[in-house]
């Protein structure tokens, strides 16, 4: 069949299904089977077979077509522009493709490709679900489904669905990978450690899936294994920085003279002019300021620091402004006699305690001696409470930055809802049947008017460190994703003095509502700061809570090795070797420096 009959027939094929499914039917087939490469022919007989309630046939011809627009130069033509991260040629042209035939499974999967590269896992999600709605053996969107999943915290289905893509495509190492770090995320340790064991023996000079098994042995205390990952990762990739940073994020180790010449001579590679080698030069950064840090050369220390939260800043864009606005309207909207007028709404459940404050506050530490309690289960760093926060702010008014607003207006059915959303989404991460668990989220202090209105018998813990030696702290942890506002001195000044703005609001409005332990006094006297907390939690005094570095619970956090130790003062006033760089921080602290640990007068 010549390409102007091909064209011919396709085109009255497509005349055909307005009444005559059968007859378009036929005509597809006819040329598929003069050209098998013909997408647009499987897509009709799709549309045919739907037409004639024959849905099993056209999920196949559906999936026929996925196969065969790999030789149609529009998809292709949109596959060059994803490749190149051409994002609105790509998302152009496939729209224009389904407007033409929305039913494009191919077209369907690829846009959602691109929502998913620009945030939008939601419409990613979508697109996805409708794609496998059509063509269920579609395992590329099935895959990537799984991902969208995992990026939107959805760790539990991640794992279900690429359980489904196993099963299709069991020697699939990005696949194993990604289910083993979805697992991680609910606790599945052992399974996780498992997969990685397989997929180690399977790729032994694969880097980056030897660096994710040092991860997940790090994560459950196993610390030389997991520098021995590491290292067997360094061997194979001595340039990818994220492993030095790994390494140095351990807090315990210190680089020789070896490591220190590696280290430099990976930055010295990393070509200045590729944006794509950013990642690498930043770690790098990070660990040679760790290294310099070891050594006493605070200059040399603060120079790899600075370079590698430069790096870092001009990733995110973060704007110090935002943060502020937010909790300008959180103490405008929040008020005692807001609270007052909603007294009893919410979910009455009293299981949760969140421990919240800055990053690097001493949380981990609270969290590891509350977890030694026979009562509590300490789970991870939770992400729910922001992500139901903003998607009710985008679900009513359009933006997530909007969710003071969007709350202001909630019902309190809504105010019930959403903390019988948080329960029912947390309850994956609760692994024994103790009563309490633990949400250590240290953002969540931006949420705590909303915490306090959708689960206002949840107990909340401030954990709060001097604000120098908290920020400086920052300013040298690289965190693998979150904390935008640490990788500058004066926007994490900022961050910590709205942190106190707020927090001094709902002291004020909801008086006893909040703990608060300063870590300082922690360190002096920690069973008086034990009993305290645990008195505010209603549970009487147990020993094990002094014993927390016994604990051989999962931690993920940058101070997983730190809390494996009794109590010590080694991160106290480790700023003052960097006092003469600290002007920014100190100027954007405001009084807060001054008063600490007080809350400042203009605050109160």
């Amino acid at each position: 069949m010549a390409t102007v009959s091909v064209d011919e027939a396709l085109a009255h094929a497509r005349r055909l299904l307005r009444g005559e499914p059968g007859a378009a039917l036929a005509q597809a087939r006819a040329v598929v089977e003069a050209l098998p490469t013909a997408a647009e022919a499987h897509r009709i007989a799709a549309h045919a077979l739907r037409a004639l309630g024959r849905e099993g046939e056209a999920q196949d011809a559906s999936l026929a077509a996925v196969g065969a627009a790999i030789h149609d130069p529009a998809m292709i033509e949109a596959a060059l522009a994803l490749a190149e991260n051409r994002l609105p040629d790509a998302e152009g042209a496939l729209r224009a493709r389904l407007k033409a035939d929305a039913t494009d499974v191919a077209a369907i999967r690829m846009l959602a490709e691109v929502a998913g590269r620009i945030g939008r896992y939601g419409d990613a999600e979508k697109l996805l679900s409708r794609a496998l709605e059509l063509a269920p053996g579609f395992g590329a969107a099935r895959a990537n489904l799984a991902t969208v999943y995992y990026k939107q915290n959805r760790y539990a289905e991640a794992v279900e669905t690429l359980d489904a893509v196993l099963g299709e495509d069991p020697d699939n190492p990005a696949h194993a990978n990604l289910k083993a770090a979805a697992l991680g995320r609910i606790g599945g340790y052992d399974e996780a450690i498992a997969l990685y064991e397989e997929l180690t023996r399977r790729f032994p000079d694969h880097a980056k899936l030897w660096m994710s098994y040092g991860h997940m042995l790090k994560t459950v205390g196993r610390q030389e294994e997991s520098i021995a990952a590491y290292r067997h990762a360094l061997a194979a990739d001595p340039g990818l920085g994220e492993l030095w940073w790994s390494l140095a994020n351990l807090k315990t180790i210190r680089f020789d003279a070896g490591d220190r010449a590696a280290m430099e001579a990976a930055l010295d590679g990393a070509d200045t002019t590729d944006r794509g080698r950013d990642d690498d030069r930043l770690h790098l950064h990070f660990a040679l300021g760790k290294a310099h840090d070891d050594a006493g050369e605070a200059e040399a220390a603060f120079r790899h620091y600075a370079a590698g939260n430069a790096i870092r800043a001009g990733q995110l864009g973060y704007a110090a402004a935002e943060t502020t606005a937010i909790v300008d309207a959180a103490i405008g909207a929040f008020t005692a006699d807001f609270f007052a007028d909603r007294t009893g709404s919410g979910d009455p459940a009293p299981d949760p305690i969140f421990i919240l404050g800055m990053p690097r506050a001493g949380s981990t530490l609270v969290e590891q001696i509350l977890a030694s309690h026979s009562a509590i289960e300490g789970t991870m760093e939770l992400p729910d409470i922001p992500a139901l926060a903003l998607g009710f702010g985008r679900e009513t008014l359009g933006e997530g930055s909007r969710w003071v607003e969007a709350i202001a207006d909630a019902s309190p059915e809504k105010l019930a809802e959403m903390g019988a959303a948080f329960l029912r989404r947390t309850r994956v991460q609760r692994k024994t049947g103790k009563p309490f668990y633990i949400d250590k989220l240290p953002n969540n202090w931006l949420y705590v008017p909303l915490i306090r209105l959708i689960l206002p018998n949840a107990k909340i813990v401030d954990a709060r460190r001097h604000p120098l030696d908290c920020c400086w702290s920052n300013f040298r942890q690289h965190y693998a994703k979150g904390q935008a506002f640490s990788y500058g001195l004066a926007e994490m000044g900022a961050y910590y003095r709205d942190y106190v703005r707020l927090m001094a609001h709902v002291d004020a409005v909801q008086p006893g509502a909040v703990h608060r332990v300063i870590h300082e006094a922690l360190l002096d006297d920690p069973e008086a700061e034990v009993r305290a907390m645990l008195a505010f939690l209603g549970q009487p005094f147990e020993a094990d809570c002094m014993a927390f570095h016994a604990n051989a619970r999962a931690v993920r956090t940058a101070s997983s090795e730190q809390v494996r130790r009794p109590i010590n003062r080694d991160g106290v006033g480790q700023w003052q070797a960097y006092d003469a760089w600290l002007d920014p921080l100190r100027e954007a602290l405001g009084p807060v420096l001054g008063a600490y640990p007080r809350i400042p007068a203009a605050f109160g």
